[in-house]
């Protein structure tokens, strides 16, 4: 098929270059010419495994191709793909500005019948809003094509995206045109094998389902963070809890790992505007408010603990700090427990030494660039030299088994803040370490 991605962020160009390697003729559309010309030379935006080769070698077999030319990419479409960014908005609202935006465009420039699939995250009611918007475009022209609108939601992991569209849980089609489903799922089938992946519902439902999905992932998350904290007071050990709960098999063990806090582009996000939307609806989202609540304050779990340990003059102490993304295998740092924990820890005089594999370049130039307080350091064992702990925040593999004798020559104190439980505390206090997790009262 033929098919245009507005949008070359993170969601679409995932998209576009994984439909591409399908041998769909994909077109990838961006205002940014600086990033579309890098894109054209293979150079990426974003550190995705396996996102790289996948560009370069799509665009060399003709299947991918990147241009600030929305026009020439739906003249030679039939599906439209809208993955722009609905960042939040000072209410908490999601931002459609760009989505209605890219809605007026092909409004202005579609030159025949045209299916509009809604990938970004936006909340329910909008593909209302985007048939809408090209449809009073195309009055103005003086022009009549049929426009169907689809939402399809994005369910990416950042660090394993590719795989996860390679070979999704499950793909979610909102449209009620039994025409535009069965294009749908011609599109998708090589990715969907076992069609009961496949799954079709009213559009409403399918944009609420997206932000229902991340809604309980947080909420487990948060769950877990409040049994943390309570473990903590008890003399419980959360990673015990979470041995024993996880195996009951209406629970599971995936996303009950306690911490210091979820972040990035996706969670804090829709549980804001989901909060929003039922706000204006007339519903008090109680739990949601709460999943929010529980979060920030874990992000300052390590702070405290730190805190408690050092006192809250900090000046004259050092700390070297592991992971600056919010997750690993990514170098997205939005929402990252890492810069409260950096800002707040500078705020009280200490010195930050930080290592992170991938997103040291994004917070030097963005985030941290005027924080004279925070230094980087080329690996994890540069960042310990002299310092008076290691604060742990992005559970990165090679942070896994890291070389304790060679920590011990270069630390001033052998402390351990640990805000991703990676390691064993009785190992831990063998070896000579003072080791701090999160949940462990016992």
């Amino acid at each position: 098929m033929k098919l245009t991605i507005i949008g070359t962020g993170y969601v679409g160009l995932v998209t576009g270059t994984c439909f591409s390697e399908m041998g769909n003729k994909v077109y990838c559309v961006d205002i940014d010419d600086g990033k579309i010309e890098n894109l054209k030379k293979g150079i990426i935006p974003i550190y995705e495994p396996g996102l790289e080769y996948l560009v370069v070698n799509n665009s060399k077999n003709g299947d991918l191709f990147f241009t600030e030319n929305l026009k020439e990419g739906l003249d030679n479409s039939d599906i439209c793909f809208i993955a722009v960014g609905t960042p939040m908005g000072e209410d908490g609202c999601a931002n459609l500005e760009y989505v209605l935006e890219a809605a007026k465009e092909i409004g202005n420039l579609m030159s025949h019948d045209m299916i509009v699939v809604d990938k970004s995250t936006v909340p329910v009611g909008t593909a209302d809003k985007v048939k809408k918007t090209i449809n009073e475009e195309l009055d103005k022209r003086g022009v009549k094509y049929n426009v169907h609108v689809v939402s399809n939601p994005e369910f990416l992991k950042e660090g394993a995206a590719v795989e996860n569209f390679m070979r999704p849980d499950r793909v979610l089609i909102g449209s009620d045109e039994d025409d535009v489903i069965e294009t749908m799922k011609e599109l998708y089938a090589p990715f969907i094998r076992n069609h009961e992946r496949f799954i079709v519902m009213d559009v409403r439902s399918a944009e609420m389902t997206k932000y229902a999905a991340n809604a309980m992932l947080a909420t487990r998350i948060s769950f877990m963070n409040e049994m943390a904290n309570i473990c903590e007071r008890v003399g419980a050990d959360v990673n015990n809890v979470r041995a024993g709960i996880g195996s009951d098999s209406r629970i599971g063990y995936s996303f009950l790992y306690a911490g210091c806090g979820y972040g990035g582009s996706c969670f804090p996000k829709d549980i804001q505007a989901l909060i929003k939307t039922s706000d204006d609806h007339g519903y008090d989202p109680k739990m949601l408010k709460e999943v929010e609540s529980v979060n920030n304050r874990q992000k300052l779990a390590l702070v405290n603990k730190i805190t408690e340990r050092f006192g809250n003059d900090l000046r004259g102490r050092t700390f070297a700090l592991w992971g600056l993304s919010f997750k690993p295998e990514t170098d997205d740092m939005r929402e990252s427990t890492s810069l409260v924990i950096v800002n707040k820890l500078t705020e009280l005089g200490a010195r930050i030494k930080a290592y992170d594999p991938k997103a040291m370049d994004i917070a030097k130039e963005y985030y941290f660039k005027d924080n004279k307080n925070v230094e980087f350091s080329s690996d994890k064992y540069h960042a310990v030299d002299d310092a008076d702990s290691i604060i742990l925040v992005t559970e990165w593999k090679e942070f896994r088994s890291p070389d304790f004798d060679e920590i011990t020559k270069r630390i001033k104190n052998k402390i351990i803040f640990d805000g991703r439980n990676q390691y064993n505390k009785e190992i831990m206090k063998d070896m000579g370490f003072e080791y701090h997790q999160i949940g462990n009262g016992s």
